[in-house]
């Protein structure tokens, strides 16, 4: 029974004292030790077998025991003191619990009583800072109040001297009053629901109503629309009269505006009148002469009579244009049989000067539409500045001339040269027939002064009808800008495309030589005469720096017109942009530089035939002894050399296409020269060698 219970209590103990590993490792690193009984993995059985390893070590067990005895007992000593320790400290715990209770209890009373005369004095002051808080509300209704009557005093006061200088046409007055009154009026539109701010608030409005009435009378009087002259210079009160005529309503100035301006320009109606011979477009200066001493007159006369703000000589002015423009395109469609393109261009002229000198002497602040800078990008052969005045009298010499900073945009351009837009059919057909007289003076200069010559400047440059060519066009389109950004501007790009093809099949194609079919019979004893050799070249040295001018112009040309259709979206209407297309006519010109180089190379190929036919009917099977000349490689070294630096040297501004020559020329002949080698049959040994000879030669 007794084992029993021991038994139970050991396994109790094991599961008492059996700990987890994070523990276990807490317990190492806090009281680190060596000794194996303070191990987790304590074995008995071992720790015994190391006490006593051998049977002779068993006769010190006594010793061993009486250790392991005194080392319980003193554990024993260590394990009731800790514990009585423990009994110790958990009595003073709990009194020091019991006095921390008290403690937060005495705390706790000390915070009420400090909440609780917190609130009395906060009663305190309340009962103090009432009577103030009374005063500061009655101080601040007193002052509003104050505020108030004085702001009704000066309506009041205002109202009646403004009726009462109303009357007298005091407007100097009435100008600053009555824009005090508007302002203490505004004070008061809360308060309209109260019959007297109502009622003073009408008489204002019938006040400035009554001003506005009586301001137009007094315009109208001073500057009758017809009777009377007007009179010779301003007048103080109508000058008054517009300062006031600015607090009004902004029709009552409008209406001023109108009327005054009505009124200067009717002598203009009368003079130019449709039927009068100074309403046509060969007397168009004179209109333009007519406003500069109307500007002049009034602002000599009636310069100081309105505000500037009210920019009256620019309204004049603009009204005027708007005027003209009515004016002229009415005449235009009743004689528009008359209209012919010199004198469309000068009255055009005239017309942009005007609008130019406009720009130098006004904002155009007074315009409702303004058009958008769109500075241009610098593109050959338009790099330069656009010509104003003299765009149809100069003409572009450097072509690669860096371009100035634009100026900035008219903002008067059109606004009365848009007139001229729905004749300028008149100008594109007149462009026509001047680019077709063009087109038909460069075929017969250039049959007069025929090709360029070898050994000359002009040999394999480009041909200078191309650069008047493209400076003609930059004319017509700086001409044709300044007119119309829209359908005209389609139109001339349409004839632009119409001569450039005649240009290209006329000029270019049409004078590149033909080769001749006569290739000729070559035999092996004519290969060795040099005469003879240079005979069998197709094209003369003339025709081959022809061939490269033209080559050289269709290459500017096809750079030209890139350049062109850019600076033509550029001037042409956003709308208009996707219609200005000039691909096909950049094709064209491509094709015409793929036909060059193709004769040349065709020519040089041509050259080498003879050469290559008598090679391929050679007895070769005869042949006895292997030669260190060749005469079939010497003819066509011969021939490249007469003719590759020929064409080197005047392609020398267009490198590219001379290499695509020598890539063409390669890809043509190599396989031709391999195909006559097949056709060396029969052949002997010896011959072999010396095709073998000719091949390593020629590469």
């Amino acid at each position: 029974m007794m084992e029993e219970e021991e038994f139970e209590f050991a396994e109790d103990l094991e599961a008492i004292l059996h700990l987890t590993p994070e523990v276990q490792l807490a317990i190492e690193q806090v009281f680190p030790s060596q000794d194996p009984l303070d191990r987790a993995d304590f074995n008995a059985v071992e720790y015994i077998n190391t006490l006593f390893p051998t049977e002779q070590s068993l006769a010190n067990i006594d010793d061993v025991v009486n250790k392991i005895r005194l080392k319980i007992r003193r554990l024993d000593d260590n394990i009731r003191t800790v514990v009585r320790g423990q009994t110790n400290v958990g009595q003073d715990g709990r009194q020091a619990l019991e006095e921390a209770q008290i403690a937060i209890q005495q705390l706790f009373g000390k915070i009420k009583d400090i909440k609780d005369k917190a609130e009395k004095s906060e009663q305190m002051v309340k009962e103090i800072t009432r009577d103030i808080k009374q005063l500061d509300h009655a101080k601040r209704h007193l002052t509003t109040s104050i505020t108030t009557l004085n702001h009704l005093h000066m309506l009041a006061g205002g109202v009646d001297s403004l009726e009462a200088m109303t009357r007298k046409r005091q407007y100097g007055e009435v100008a600053n009053l009555l824009q005090g009154v508007v302002n203490v009026l505004e004070h008061f539109h809360k308060y309209m629901g109260i019959p007297q701010i109502r009622q003073l608030s009408e008489r204002v409005k019938a006040a400035q109503s009554e001003l506005g009435t009586q301001i137009l009378a007094d315009f109208e009087e001073a500057f009758p629309s017809q009777g009377s002259k007007r009179p010779g210079g301003p007048s103080n009160v109508l000058r008054d009269a517009c300062l006031v005529a600015n607090v009004l309503d902004p029709r009552i100035k409008q209406e001023i505006i109108k009327k005054f301006i009505r009124q200067h320009l009717s002598e203009y109606l009368v003079l130019f009148q449709e039927n009068q011979d100074v309403a046509w477009l060969d007397k168009i200066d004179r209109r333009y002469a007519w406003i500069k001493r109307q500007l002049l007159d009034y602002e000599e006369k009636y310069g100081r009579m309105f505000p500037e703000e009210w920019c009256m000589t620019e309204r004049i002015a603009v009204e005027f244009c708007h005027i003209t423009r009515a004016e002229l395109a009415k005449v235009m469609r009743t004689r528009a049989k008359e209209i012919e393109v010199k004198l469309l261009l000068f009255a055009i002229q005239r017309t942009t000067n005007f609008e130019g000198l406009l720009a130098k002497r006004f904002t155009g602040c007074t315009l409702t539409d303004k058009r958008p800078d769109s500075p241009l990008d610098p593109t050959n052969p338009f790099l330069e500045d656009e010509p104003g005045e003299e765009a149809g009298t100069e003409k572009d010499e450097d072509l690669t001339k860096p371009k100035k900073p634009k100026a900035p945009d008219n903002p008067f351009h059109g606004i009365v040269s848009k007139c001229f837009e729905p004749h300028l059919y008149v100008y594109i057909e007149s462009q026509d027939k001047n680019l077709g007289e063009l087109i038909d003076r460069f075929v017969a200069d250039f049959r007069a002064q025929g090709p360029p010559k070898a050994g000359t400047e002009e040999g394999g440059a480009v041909l200078p009808s191309c650069a008047d060519l493209f400076v003609y066009y930059k004319k017509c389109m700086v001409q044709c800008s300044q007119l119309s950004t829209g359908e005209p501007m389609i139109a001339l790009t349409t004839i632009f495309q119409k001569f450039l093809r005649e240009y290209a099949w006329k000029i270019l194609s049409g004078n590149l030589p033909k080769s001749s079919t006569n290739s000729g019979g070559l035999t092996i004893s004519s290969l060795l005469k040099e005469k003879e050799v240079s005979e069998a070249a197709k094209f003369t040295v003339d025709e081959l720096c022809l061939i490269c001018s033209i080559l050289s112009t269709a290459e500017y040309c096809l750079a030209t017109t890139q350049q062109l259709e850019e600076k033509l979206k550029e001037k042409v209407d956003k709308v208009l942009v996707e219609r200005i297309n000039l691909t096909g006519e950049m094709d064209t010109f491509s094709t015409v530089i793929s036909n060059s180089i193709q004769l040349l190379v065709q020519d040089l190929d041509a050259a080498c035939d003879p050469a290559l036919t008598a090679m391929s009917k050679m007895p070769w099977q005869s042949v006895e002894h292997v030669g260190d000349q060749s005469p079939y490689v010497t003819s066509i070294i011969m021939h490249i050399k007469q003719n590759v630096p020929i064409i080197r040297d005047n392609l020398a501004s267009t490198r590219k296409y001379f290499t695509q020559f020598c890539i063409k020329f390669t890809n043509s002949f190599i396989p031709k020269f391999i195909n006559h080698l097949f056709r060396c049959k029969p052949i002997s040994m010896v011959g072999a060698e010396q095709v073998s000879f000719i091949y390593c030669n020629l590469y």
